[in-house]
């Protein structure tokens, strides 16, 4: 009766040219309460009614429509009645039906209970019948057209023509369908459901298999058959998917290794070794796959480092230093009892089948990096001649890349490898005597200085190792120059050029690299040297305030007075004789004097333009001085009172050349005028003032200043992480960006936010990748992390019943392993006291209880050690020739 009632109201509807509003209006005014509209056929009714004619019934089907698009009506209902249409001939109402398919065939889902969602599978089934059947019809109708035309004279017009488009949208429908996996599952399930209803699928396949091959337009038989196989491999879908896809990516180690190379090439390559293993055993890593993940990461950093010095660090990390971390491994006992030679020769065969790869590296590094890469393994042992060669042999197919703008240009990897045994040989030049005849160290110095040289020195010694030797070096060849006197002319210019040399060499080691490397060794005989005092007191650092009404900015009035006097008279400054340590640290008292001066009307523009030249004249060390004051002064002051500071700034900043400059002064602009950018960086950000006009696609300083502008951290860490799983990796400028983050953030809030995006992922699979990214994400600071984690997060976590839901398989497994695996690192370079300087110099948070877990002194009980291992003597990894305890391991893989 109320079937009967519906169709009554579609007639009604029909006949008073209700639009399709006004009849939902009406018919869900007068529907039954708590009676759905699937319950009462409302698809099938309409559809029905629609279809009475040759032609549908556009009224009511605009009706249809509405009920899809309001959700009235659910896609199962809608497929099930189309379906129930079997008169192929009535081609306008076939297409009308394939039109409405179209409105939602593109997101087929259902919010409803078991039985409704099953009955999707089965309705999605009956559809793909339907759509085969009438591709079968249809080609059945061709090849009687093609028959009836073979014996007449004329064929009948255009009847070939709509019947072969009529199949051409039947087959685009189904190809749609069928060709998205999803779709699929849900047939196969409808399958599994009711056996009998796959016959029918089947007896369709073979009626239109025996229909194509008649079928003479090639291209519309081939999409046919492609489809049709597609229907045919539904009920192998799960015995396709029994074995499981081989892991043959680790986002963990790959975001580690590139944590390493952004941002700790200075490291001690011992504690990279001890992690690396670390995540390996954790993990199961086959080694083949293991050092695959290396290179991997190694190329990935080299095509993305922005130019200049940062692309030079990942080329010495990745020439120098992994090959060197690989020669550790190799000590290691595997585990898998295969020859550690042979594994390096294995990943290489595996990286050779990523071309792409391997060609964006060469074209980015302008040679061949795979060839100049097996042949520092095969020096160190790495690889046997025979592997190398044949390695080498298979990557001949490369790109030629010498073209006529790069064909002068020297590859950085062949520079950096050169650089090395020079390292060496600077090392011991600078340790030489050299009171007697200076200028052949000066000689050498202005070498280091011409083009790339420094940087490319630099970046080799710091993978190497030799950096922090190569800095006290130089702070004891700027210590030199003091013990001079009785000095002529050509030796006072010869001693202020070391002096200022090793000054900006010094300067850009500690902006490229860090300061703990100049800081971490007290001199033997307890006399702070010079250069060290200045970068404490008075050079800006990233994080670091100063004041600039400290004494250390000026230290001695009188002397301040002659300076400014010395700098505003109009003969040149004279060399002989010069104090250049007590200059630069009288320079800042100089700069406030003229700029109070200028302020009052004493001075005018033209006055502090001279005095500033007289200043960037000769020696570069002193308008480093005085800008570093000028930054701390500035960020001292409002807004409206900074130009002239800024003015005196740029002033410094801008070259002077002329004849009475000293030697070398082009190149050590260059180092000055980098030195100061990194200085002024953040106060001109403040006013969105910039100190040289920006170069297109390049940044002013890599990886400084990511946060984006007006976004709460809170989002920019969401949206950075999500990016970051999508991709499944972590890139250079993401850890830069995740660091910044942590710092401003503190680390309860960048863990506690982390692990709720842990927790927000119901998918295995997914919560398996976030689980290794955020594992490489917190090896940032692996200590202070974890002990947040374990001590505060978990136990929040555990103990309010409201977090409970979000505990359950798969995000609550997840992040138990999580937990285990930060544990283990934390607790095992801890035990070794490996921390690199880069977690070293961050601040530490106090949390009075996290020192019950990592007590300061070793001889305190450690609640962590007992959690962790039964024997607290037990090593949490073995050192070269010993055992390797493989315990645990149940933990790190349920």
């Amino acid at each position: 009766m109320k079937v009967v009632n519906l169709k009554q109201a579609i007639l009604q509807a029909w006949k008073e040219r209700w639009s399709d509003y006004q009849w939902a209006i009406n018919i869900k005014r007068n529907c039954p309460k708590g009676v759905t509209w699937d319950y009462l056929n409302l698809a099938e009714a309409l559809m029905e009614q629609a279809m009475i004619g040759p032609s549908p019934n556009p009224l009511i089907l605009s009706y249809l429509k509405y009920a899809i698009s309001s959700q009235m009506v659910s896609y199962a209902s809608v497929l099930t009645a189309m379906s129930k249409f079997d008169d192929f001939s009535r081609e306008l109402c076939v297409k009308s039906l394939l039109e409405i398919m179209d409105m939602f065939s593109h997101r087929l889902s259902c919010h409803g209970k078991a039985e409704e969602c099953i009955g999707l599978c089965r309705s999605l089934l009956s559809a793909v019948v339907w759509l085969l059947q009438g591709c079968a019809w249809y080609c059945e109708r061709l090849r009687e057209q093609q028959g009836a035309a073979a014996g007449q004279a004329v064929p009948a017009p255009g009847s070939a023509a709509g019947v072969e488009a009529s199949l051409k949208a039947c087959q685009e429908r189904l190809e749609k369908l069928i060709k998205s996996t999803k779709n699929r599952s849900l047939i196969h399930i409808a399958r599994l459901e009711e056996q009998a209803s796959w016959a029918n699928v089947e007896q369709a396949v073979l009626k239109l298999t025996d229909s194509l091959s008649s079928l003479t337009n090639q291209t519309l038989r081939g999409k046919l058959e492609e489809s049709v196989s597609l229907v045919k491999s539904v009920p192998q879908m799960l015995s396709a998917q029994g074995d499981p896809p081989v892991h043959s990516s680790f986002p963990s180690v790959h975001a580690f290794v590139m944590l390493e190379g952004t941002m700790n090439l200075t490291g001690d390559t011992q504690p990279l070794v001890e992690q690396l293993m670390m995540i390996k055993r954790m993990q199961r890593i086959p080694s083949p796959l293991f050092v695959l993940e290396i290179w991997k990461a190694c190329f990935t950093g080299l095509i993305e480092s922005p130019e200049g010095t940062e692309e030079l660090k990942w080329t010495a990390f990745t020439f120098l230093k992994i090959p060197q971390v690989l020669l550790r491994l190799k000590k290691y006992p595997q585990g898998d009892k295969q020859d550690f030679m042979e594994d390096v020769n294995t990943a290489f065969e595996y990286l050779l089948k990523l071309t792409p790869l391997l060609d964006k590296a060469d074209q980015r590094c302008n040679c061949d990096c795979l060839s100049l890469l097996l042949q520092e393994c095969n020096k160190l042992g790495l690889l046997s001649e025979a592997n190398t060669n044949n390695l080498t042999s298979k990557r001949e197919f490369a790109p030629r890349l010498k073209t006529a703008e790069n064909a002068n240009i020297q590859p950085n990897p062949g520079l950096i490898l050169r650089a090395e045994p020079t390292v060496t040989n600077i090392l011991k030049t600078v340790d030489a005597d050299h009171s007697k005849s200076p200028e052949g160290l000066l000689g050498v110095l202005g070498h280091m200085l011409s083009g790339k040289s420094l940087d490319l020195l630099l970046a080799a010694a710091a993978a190497t190792g030799k950096l922090k030797s190569f800095a006290r070096k130089f702070i004891k060849l700027n210590e030199f120059p003091k013990h001079m006197s009785g000095e002529g002319s050509k030796s006072a210019s010869v001693r202020a050029l070391l002096f200022d040399i090793s000054f900006l060499m010094l300067c850009h080691v500690v902006q490229t690299y860090g300061s703990e490397l100049i800081l971490s060794d007290p001199s033997p005989s307890g006399e702070v040297p010079f250069f060290e005092t200045w970068l404490q007191t008075c050079m800006p650092e990233e994080g670091k305030t100063l004041n600039p009404d400290h004494p250390c900015f000026r230290p001695e009035s009188g002397k301040v007075e002659n300076l400014v006097a010395l700098l505003n008279s109009t003969s040149e400054m004279k060399l002989v004789q010069m104090k250049w340590h007590e200059i630069c640290l009288n320079t800042p008292g100089a700069i406030l004097e003229v700029l109070n001066a200028w302020e009052n009307g004493v001075l005018s523009v033209e006055n502090v333009q001279k005095i500033t030249d007289n200043i960037k004249g000769k020696v570069c060390s002193m308008a480093i001085c005085a800008v570093a004051w000028l930054v701390a002064h500035v960020r001292m002051l409002g807004l409206d009172e900074r130009e002239k500071p800024q003015t005196m700034i740029r002033q410094l900043m801008t070259p002077m050349y002329g004849e009475s400059t000293l030697q070398f002064y082009n190149e050590r602009v260059v180092i000055m005028t980098s030195i100061m950018e990194r200085m002024c960086a953040d106060v001109f950000q403040q006013t969105g003032l910039s100190l040289r006009p920006p170069v297109e696609g390049q940044d002013p300083i890599p990886y400084r200043n990511l946060l984006p502008p007006r976004q709460p951290i809170h989002e920019a860490l969401h949206s950075q992480f999500r990016e970051v799983l999508n991709k499944g990796w972590v890139d250079s400028k993401a850890l830069h960006l995740f660091e910044n983050l942590l710092n401003m953030g503190g680390v309860f809030w960048f863990t506690n936010n982390l692990v709720k995006e842990l927790l927000k992922e119901t998918r295995k699979e997914w919560a398996l990748r976030v689980v290794e990214l955020l594992y490489s994400i917190f090896c940032l600071d692996s200590h202070q992390i974890t002990l947040t984690l374990l001590g505060t997060i978990l136990p929040n976590l555990l103990t309010d019943p409201a977090h409970w839901h979000s505990l359950t398989d798969p995000p609550g497994k997840a992040l138990a392993k999580l937990s285990v695996w930060c544990a283990l690192s934390a607790y095992s370079s801890h035990h070794k006291g490996q921390a690199s300087a880069r977690q070293r110099k961050r601040q530490r948070e106090d949390i009075e209880d996290y020192n019950s877990l990592f007590p300061l002194d070793d001889t305190q009980p450690s609640k962590l050690m007992r959690l962790l291992s039964s024997n607290e003597d037990e090593p949490v990894l073995s050192s070269p020739g010993e055992s390797t305890p493989y315990w645990r391991d149940d933990w790190l893989n349920d």
